[in-house]
């Protein structure tokens, strides 16, 4: 059996991804933290997207073998960057995020005060000034379960921080829209593109059929489903995933 991996975006845990590992029982899978994301940070680590993908690669190379790989979020991203530029690594691409790498693709508000200097780091410190519980109810809020909603919270720190915003600042526009122009590379291997149509983040269900068509990706539409449909709905995550893995 293939090994899955699966690579979470920010701010997040792996914790996110519980429900939907319990409903894909019987496959072998790993949940990858990125540093800074419930995970330690290297030293001299600078947290660009570039960075992130030569992360991800490392911890691929010490796997031994092709991988399914799945991202959400910023993992989404991570793992397109792998994708398009290390398909012997992987057996096939899962990802929610690709209307992300649309031409016309403008990040969401949070993100443009995150690469605001000076406001971006006002931000983060009123994230950091606030008690873990009260930052665990903002998270339920946008949708996610209050067991992850807690793990997110307690992980929420100042490396955290230092992270979302190298991280974000390096993926400005025009920088994602630049990489969209080589999607075609990802269709080297099989690859799905996760339509959640309540996710407010990611471009839309237009942008995202738009980039699948470029990597020659399958789709999976998750009807009613937001960002964190892996905790909204795992059974409907875990049913698209296993169709597209059972018919590589």
């Amino acid at each position: 059996m293939t090994r899955a991996v699966l690579v979470h975006g920010n701010p997040e845990t792996a914790d996110i991804w519980g429900p939907l590992v319990a409903a894909l029982s019987g496959h072998d899978i790993e949940a990858l933290s990125p540093p800074g994301f419930g995970a330690p940070v290297p030293e001299g680590f600078t947290a660009t997207a570039g960075e992130y993908a030569a992360w991800l690669v490392g911890e691929l190379e010490r796997e031994g073998g092709p991988v399914d790989l799945v991202g959400h979020d910023w993992g989404g991203g991570h793992v397109m960057r792998v994708a398009m530029e290390r398909p012997d690594l992987v057996r096939s691409w899962s990802i929610d995020i690709a209307g992300c790498f649309a031409p016309d693709y403008q990040w969401h508000a949070l993100a443009q005060v995150w690469q605001t200097p000076g406001t971006g780091e006002d931000a983060v410190a009123g994230m950091l000034s606030m008690p873990p519980a009260e930052r665990a109810s903002r998270y339920e809020s946008l949708g996610v379960t209050a067991s992850a909603a807690r793990a997110m919270a307690e992980a929420y720190d100042e490396r955290m921080g230092r992270c979302i915003l190298a991280l974000y600042r390096s993926a400005a526009q025009p920088a994602l829209a630049k990489l969209g122009e080589h999607l075609g590379l990802a269709s080297q291997r099989p690859g799905l593109v996760i339509i959640p149509t309540e996710d407010q983040y990611t471009g839309g269900e237009e942008r995202a059929r738009w980039a699948a068509r470029r990597a020659g990706a399958k789709v999976a539409v998750l009807s009613g489903l937001g960002h964190w449909w892996m905790l909204q709905d795992p059974n409907a995550g875990a049913s698209a995933l296993r169709d597209f893995w059972s018919a590589i």
